[in-house]
């Protein structure tokens, strides 16, 4: 009887067994049985594919257990770096829609305005790089439609890096706000009076104003701080006059003669800020020969306001005025001064509800002899349904000068801010 010495227990056995059963059936009967040394070959080549097979299965295994576990940690690194993004970009925006109802007091002038317009519709986005860097923009669409023979414009008002590069001091590069006046910067309709902004801040300065170019802030002591920025200027096109007419907002802007800003501001009472600015552009025609034959038109814009508040009472007064050369009067008589003013008392009779007046003088042709500034008087109410939801109404009464437009009437509006 032939002994075999087998490792492995009862399972190599079996397979012992199997192949002892399994090999004499391969073989026809017509055919020569192998020896015992033959099929002895033939076991252990079979029982050596048989142990390939196994540790092949093995190997498939821990491969399978490694894939597993590598996607494992790429999904939670995902998931780690889309929540740190998340942490440092932050997002907001302000809407506000208006409703007009202004009766023009000029016989054979502009038709009477009644209408619904949503005015703004804005996004904030906004990246914390790391403590000392970051990214801010401001993306908005007016008038709520834009296109070819549309009323309204898609525009970016502010996309800009700011770089910390002291202790209380910034550097920042990009398309931003100029710093000048009160709502300039700080413009949300949860945050001033009346349904529209006030008409010397537009008209004169004029807001919302944004430039590209660069900027410094910063700290000079507890409440004093400064604000210097170099930034493409204004471009008054051919016949063009108006100041608000000469904002390029950096679409292919002309940068022929940069604009040079620098503003002093001092917040260091409680509930006041005091702020004066100045710029100067050496030439609002861009180096472009006018058909009034101007050919170089400097300009100095000096600009100060007051924003004091205690308790329920607020008091807002701002003048600006821009001291421009005598030859912008070639392309329209008085041009060469265009100056402005307002003061705004208002109230706040509960935690919800303010009141307001405002009276508002401006003239873009100030150096003209003739009568041609208007002034108007706005009083109205303010509801805060939530600090940044309010509901606005107010009434206003304009003076114009002989022959001009003069738009009296209400205004209702609707605005908010997160």
């Amino acid at each position: 009887m032939l002994k075999y010495k087998l490792r492995g227990g009862a399972v190599k056995a079996s397979i012992l067994a199997a192949a002892v059963i399994v090999v004499p059936m391969a073989f026809s009967a017509e055919e020569d049985m192998p020896s015992v040394e033959e099929m002895w070959k033939i076991i252990q080549q079979q029982q050596k594919q048989i142990l390939e097979l196994q540790q092949n299965a093995q190997i498939t295994e821990v491969k399978i257990e490694a894939t597993a576990d590598a996607v494992e940690q790429v999904a939670s690194a995902d998931v780690s770096v889309l929540s740190r993004w998340a942490e440092k970009t932050s997002m907001g925006g302000y809407g506000e829609l208006h409703y007009n109802n202004l009766e023009n007091q000029l016989d054979g002038g502009k038709a009477d305005k009644e209408e619904i317009d949503l005015h703004r519709f804005v996004f904030y986005f906004g990246h914390q790089f790391d403590d000392d860097l970051r990214f801010y923009s401001e993306f908005e669409v007016e008038h709520a439609i834009a296109g070819d023979g549309k009323v309204g414009e898609v525009e970016i008002e502010q996309a800009f890096i700011e770089w910390d590069y002291a202790d209380k001091h910034r550097a920042k590069g990009g398309v931003f706000l100029v710093p000048v006046g009160i709502i300039n910067e700080t413009h949300e309709p949860d945050t001033f009076y009346g349904v529209e902004r006030n008409l010397v801040e537009k008209n004169i300065i004029p807001a919302t104003w944004w430039e590209g170019g660069v900027g410094l802030t910063g700290e000079i002591s507890p409440g004093l701080s400064y604000d210097l920025a170099a930034t493409s200027g204004l471009f008054l096109d051919d016949g063009e006059y108006k100041i608000r007419d000469g904002r390029q907002k950096t679409g292919k802007a002309k940068a022929d003669d940069f604009a040079y800003t620098s503003r002093i501001k001092y917040t260091g009472l409680a509930g006041l800020e005091l702020a004066a600015t100045l710029q100067y552009q050496s030439n609002l025609l861009q180096s472009e020969i006018q058909s009034s034959g101007a050919a170089d038109v400097d300009a100095l814009l000096f600009e100060a306001h007051a924003d004091y508040r205690t308790g329920p009472f607020a008091l807002r007064a701002l003048y600006a005025t821009w001291d421009i050369d005598e030859a912008l009067d070639l392309t329209k008589t008085g041009a060469s001064e265009q100056t402005g003013w307002y003061v705004e008392p208002s109230y706040r009779l509960t935690d919800n509800l303010g009141v307001f007046a405002r009276y508002s003088q401006w003239d873009n042709q100030a150096a003209d002899s003739s009568d041609t500034e208007y002034s108007q008087t706005d009083v109205g109410l303010n509801y805060w349904l939530h600090d940044n939801v309010v509901l606005k109404f107010d009434y206003q009464d304009q003076d114009a000068p002989s022959g001009k437009d003069e738009f009296d009437g209400f205004n209702l509006g609707i605005g908010w801010s997160y």
